[in-house]
């Protein structure tokens, strides 16, 4: 038996071996997160655009300035909801709302405005108001920022020239940016 002294000693083989397989489960980690980061995107892409659609529909349904929410007691009595009245809006019937309040109402009402998919619902809406649909969209704007865009978003509403047809419009322009999103996520 001849021994080859150019070959490496069998703990150096077992021990690269380690390695090549350490960093092949490594990739894969990684390979599997990127996927699973992809397909939450998507996901969530997925339940903005329905969202945006059911908005729509409340929008349709009834529309107002200068609220969130117009809503209905018991007694028939109709009051307005603001922002810093969202609480009363809670158990009642909502009868017209408007372009953030749709979106509100659209996702369950006022227990979902801090929501993950409620504030990026938003985003997305300001993002087609504001910027080309081929541009990325900035999801997770500091909340100074989040703040001024309801705050432009509600402005927009708010315009005595609005009607309830370009706030329908301009959800679903939304919507199409979301789709424009969707290919773009497919892209990377």
């Amino acid at each position: 038996m001849s021994l080859d002294l150019n070959s490496p000693p069998i703990g150096s083989l077992q021990r690269s071996g380690r390695r090549l397989t350490t960093r092949l489960d490594r990739s894969e980690r990684r390979r599997r997160a990127r996927q699973d980061r992809l397909t939450a995107r998507l996901a969530e892409l997925y339940c903005i655009k329905g969202l945006l659609g059911e908005a729509a529909d409340v929008v349709s349904a009834g529309w107002l300035q200068h609220h969130w929410f117009a809503v209905t007691s018991t007694t028939g009595q109709r009051s307005t909801v603001s922002a810093y009245t969202i609480h009363l809006a809670a158990d009642r019937p909502v009868s017209d709302a408007c372009l953030v309040g749709s979106i509100v109402h659209a996702a369950g009402g006022p227990s979902t405005v801090h929501t993950q998919l409620v504030q990026r619902t938003l985003d997305l809406t300001w993002h087609a108001l504001y910027e080309d649909a081929h541009e990325p969209v900035r999801w997770c704007p500091a909340p100074p920022v989040r703040a001024t865009h309801v705050r432009d978003l509600t402005r927009w509403n708010d315009h005595p020239r609005r009607t309830a047809d370009q706030v329908v419009g301009l959800l679903h322009t939304a919507q199409h940016h979301a789709d424009v999103q969707t290919e773009l996520v497919h892209v990377r």
